[in-house]
């Protein structure tokens, strides 16, 4: 009997331990993440070569390459000296747009998208074009040539655009209105 008592108050102490940390079977080193930039890499640079092989082909067309990574040329720029504005942040941009894929076919033809009204920087719009009406003065028609990842990226438009489709984007800019000052009630 004294064995047996012995043996539960030995047990019963070592139960009282305090509990240890687990640890994971297998840690992740972040490889995943790593392979995922390189691909992400390899099919910018894809894009990018085959815009620049299309861009090749067009050789009467002058191309211009923006700083935030896209390209495009005028339609139609324009010659008024006095015409100097490009729009700033939170003015509000009337504009039409088409889109089409890089060959040249149409995704959003003339008509499909409303004339838009869009206070720069404020609302949501695919990065290109934001960065691209940053560029353009009122009266101009600028044609621009996206990479995937200025476009609609990964997820596509969830329409008519697939994931990683590069696109172009045909850009008239009808009017630029400065930002108005908020009403204020005296």
């Amino acid at each position: 009997m004294r064995i047996l008592i012995l043996l539960l108050l030995i047990l019963s102490v070592a139960g009282c331990k305090s509990p240890e940390a687990r640890y994971p079977v297998s840690q992740n080193s972040g490889s995943y993440i790593d392979e995922s930039v390189e691909r992400n890499k390899e099919m910018i640079a894809k894009e990018e070569d085959y815009i620049k092989q299309v861009m090749g082909e067009n050789a009467d067309t002058e191309y211009l390459s923006s700083a935030d990574g896209f390209w495009y040329y005028y339609n139609n720029k324009s010659t008024d000296s006095t015409n100097t504005r490009t729009p700033e942040f939170g003015d509000v941009v009337v504009f039409d747009y088409t889109i089409s894929t890089i060959e040249g076919e149409a995704i959003y033809a003339e008509g499909d998208k409303p004339t838009r009204e869009y206070s720069m920087d404020k609302e949501k719009l695919f990065t290109g074009l934001r960065q691209g009406l940053k560029l353009m003065k009122e009266g101009e028609t600028v044609t621009f040539l996206f990479p995937s990842h200025k476009a609609f990226g990964y997820y596509g438009d969830k329409e008519k655009i697939g994931s990683n489709v590069p696109i172009t984007a045909k850009v008239t800019l009808h009017e630029i209105k400065e930002e108005s000052e908020p009403e204020t009630n005296n």
